[in-house]
């Protein structure tokens, strides 16, 4: 059945292979195994039911909350030629009933609802006269009272499996999911935990930042300008904030829609149809917007305020790249968000779930504070322990020098210390300010060492730099009315003057990508075609699709057939359109046309893949005979995100001189690691001088082979 999966991959969706984790969540649904698939956003999770509903007799149900993703993904299934509907509120009861009795019938292979519907059993009555052979219950998080997002009526989904006739598979589906939602989904479903597949939350395509101390406003404006021709979101707290961002960037005259909750549906459906149909390239909302909006050719999100949580953080920030297509993801910090965000808790947050909010809230502030690589700490928070650290986040490409803050780390320790660990971050500040503070003076804190340590700070300042050494493990947040803060062991390590703390300081705005000129050509025939249709321009074609195309430049239906995302369907439909386009931009750039395409056919027998530019620019210096360190000099880079230039360089397929990156004198030390550790490169790591580095252990590997 698997092999008759992959052919379906192809002539329907126009791929030829399975992606990491697809290939394994249909291998297991094909041989009859209940399924939790956690896989991240963009990562293709929507293939891993919509494949076996073609390969299974009968109607695959489809449980998702979410009434934009329904219509997007019913609408790309029809526009591959795939029989599917939906039944929600957006429709009459007319419409819905026709609806039920065509799927009765066996017309649809999958058949979308809300999970609201199955309250209903009236409505659950009709399912029992339909052939179900699978359930995918996709936002499974939502099952659970732990995860970010819980909605009751998920609950109430395995009695319908109990009511039918034939027990049918069940595969449920999610992007965001600690370690206590995955074992609560499974508890609920039935699902023996051992049928949990998960791959990597790591989303390659994506740059996280975080931005602290500059004007928001102007770092924005400026940002939307050079990256004017990409669709972005921004995401901010309150009603209040996007409505005053609308008007802002409305007055600059950028093409600028906004969501929220405040807003008529009527409005909220016009304002979003004009960003799904790349009629205006921004738009701006509060977390209603983005749950189920299947876009594809986002380049941006930037997260104006703090969100509350790292789950519906790295949701929306997932919004960015689902085209595999190079994303950056932005958040733009200020202190004042955390009071907002702790309001907001306040306001909507039961007795139950209200420690758990604030400890969440407390994660998210530690992720603006850390240092470490951004993308290794959201990994961490999910429970996955990252191999290495991305080497394109802000984090890691800022190649600033650190300073060492050991002396004022002390001070802060210390200060705690002699308040007896009783007080938050704000006393603290104060006492090491030299505030005189009526509370400060009523505890006698101006009486002790400390007072006044810092007095060349702001609170503001030393309230951030306490931030920094909780995200650095070295104070520990005990959460209830009132934080109070402890000192952790490695803190007291630090105390004892056994530790050192270095820190940096921040980032530029920078342009995404930088376009071939046949991608706008493409881009305005998909949206002709798609205004035609009635339909979003990525449900044509994807932004990764046209960027294939432009790279390959086919010149017949075989060719096209090559390019990722056109398959049978697709090209009968709209193949001559984008082949008569191709045609002619060569007519017209003979000379342009032809060097790119050399080089990219050249690279492509090489790789079998296309690459981004940068480090193709990167490989290209270091076959000059370039050193490392001069090559991030010259590019402006950190020596790490060369090194990671050169891995993906060499995964692409080119040749690299592995033998060069590891001195003699560690070969044997290497070796032994590598036959003693348990597991990836962090435990060979581990058993290493610290001047022994990751890249170091990985070349040995390459050229060991």
């Amino acid at each position: 059945m698997f092999t008759k999966a992959q052919e379906l991959l192809a002539s329907y969706f126009g791929y030829s292979s399975f992606r990491r984790g697809q290939d394994e969540t249909i291998k297991n649904v094909l041989d009859g195994k209940d399924t939790v698939c956690i896989m991240p956003t963009g990562g293709g999770k929507s293939i891993c039911y919509q494949i076996p509903a073609l390969v299974f007799e009968g109607t695959t149900l489809v449980i998702s909350p979410l009434i934009s993703l329904m219509k997007d993904q019913v609408d790309t299934l029809v526009q591959n030629g795939i029989s599917a509907t939906y039944i929600n509120s957006s429709i009459s009861i007319t419409e819905a009933n026709q609806r039920i009795q065509l799927a009765k019938q066996g017309h649809y292979k999958l058949l979308y609802v809300a999970p609201e519907r199955l309250d209903s059993m009236e409505f659950v009555d009709q399912l029992i006269d339909m052939k179900i052979p699978m359930i995918a219950i996709d936002e499974a998080h939502c099952i659970s009272q732990w995860g970010h997002d819980f909605r009751p009526s998920y609950l109430h989904i395995h009695r319908i499996l109990d009511y039918l006739p034939e027990k049918p598979l069940v595969l449920a589906l999610t992007a965001t999911a600690t370690p206590q939602v995955r074992e609560d989904i499974c508890n609920t479903l039935g699902i023996n935990q051992e049928n949990t597949i998960m791959t990597t939350f790591e989303r390659e395509n994506l740059s996280f930042s975080v931005i602290k101390g500059q004007d928001r406003n102007a770092y924005l404006a400026d940002y939307i300008r050079q990256n004017q021709k990409e669709s972005g979101i921004i995401y901010a707290a309150t009603r209040k904030v996007v409505d005053q961002l609308y008007e802002d960037l409305m007055k600059a005259g950028v093409s600028v829609s906004k969501y929220h909750a405040g807003m008529s549906d009527t409005d909220r459906n016009e304002q979003q149809e004009l960003f799904l149909r790349d009629e205006v390239s921004v738009m701006i909302a509060t977390s209603a917007f983005g749950m189920g909006i299947d876009k594809s050719n986002i380049r941006y999100v930037i997260h104006y305020q703090l969100p509350k949580n790292m789950e519906s953080y790295y949701q929306e920030a997932g919004r960015a790249g689902r085209d595999g297509l190079d994303s950056a993801c932005i958040l733009l910090y200020s202190s004042q968000d955390v009071q907002v965000q702790r309001f907001l808790i306040d306001q909507s947050t039961g007795e139950s779930r209200f420690s758990n909010e604030l400890e969440k809230l407390q994660n998210m502030t530690d992720y603006c504070h850390t240092e470490q690589c951004l993308q290794s700490f959201i990994l961490q928070y999910f429970g996955e322990e990252p191999k290495e650290d991305c080497g394109r986040c802000g984090n890691c490409t800022d190649d600033r020098e650190s300073i060492d803050v050991t002396r004022e780390s002390q001070m802060v320790l210390s200060c705690m210390i002699r308040t007896n660990q009783r007080f938050g971050k704000q006393m603290i500040a104060q006492v090491l300010t030299g505030s005189k503070n009526k509370k400060v003076i009523e505890f006698n804190f101006h009486t002790l060492p400390t007072y006044g340590l810092l007095s060349n700070r702001s609170v503001k300042e030393v309230s951030e730099f306490i931030e920094f050494l909780i995200s650095d493990e070295l104070i520990a947040v005990e959460h209830g009315t009132y934080p109070t803060l402890k000192v952790t062991e490695k803190g007291k390590e630090v105390l004892l003057g056994k530790e050192n703390v270095l820190r940096k300081e921040r980032v530029e705005t920078r342009q995404i990508v930088q376009d071939h000129p046949l991608f706008e050509v493409l881009r305005e025939v998909r949206k002709e075609i798609a205004q035609g249709e009635g339909v979003p321009p990525f449900v044509i074609f994807s932004d990764q699709t046209l960027k294939d195309m432009c790279a390959k430049m086919p010149q017949s239906d075989s060719e096209l057939l090559t390019v990722k995302g056109i398959g049978e369907h697709k090209l009968v439909k709209y193949g001559s359109h984008f082949l008569q386009a191709v045609q002619h931009f060569i007519k017209d750039n003979p000379n342009y046309a032809e060097t790119v395409k050399t080089e990219v056919v050249t690279e492509r027998k090489k790789s079998g893949k296309a690459s981004a530019n940068s480090h193709l620019e990167t490989y290209e210096m270091y076959k000059q005979g370039i050193d490392l360190d001069e090559i991030a000099k010259e590019r402006g880079l950190s020596r790490q995100t060369i090194e990671n230039h050169l891995i993906r360089s060499f995964e692409d397929g080119m040749e690299i001189d592995w033998n060069s990156f590891v001195p003699a004198e560690y070969e044997s030390l290497i070796e032994t690691a590598v036959q003693n550790a348990e597991g990836g490169l962090k435990s060979i790591k581990e058993q290493l001088p610290n001047e022994v580095s990751y890249f170091m252990i990985r070349a040995y590997l390459q050229f060991r082979k």
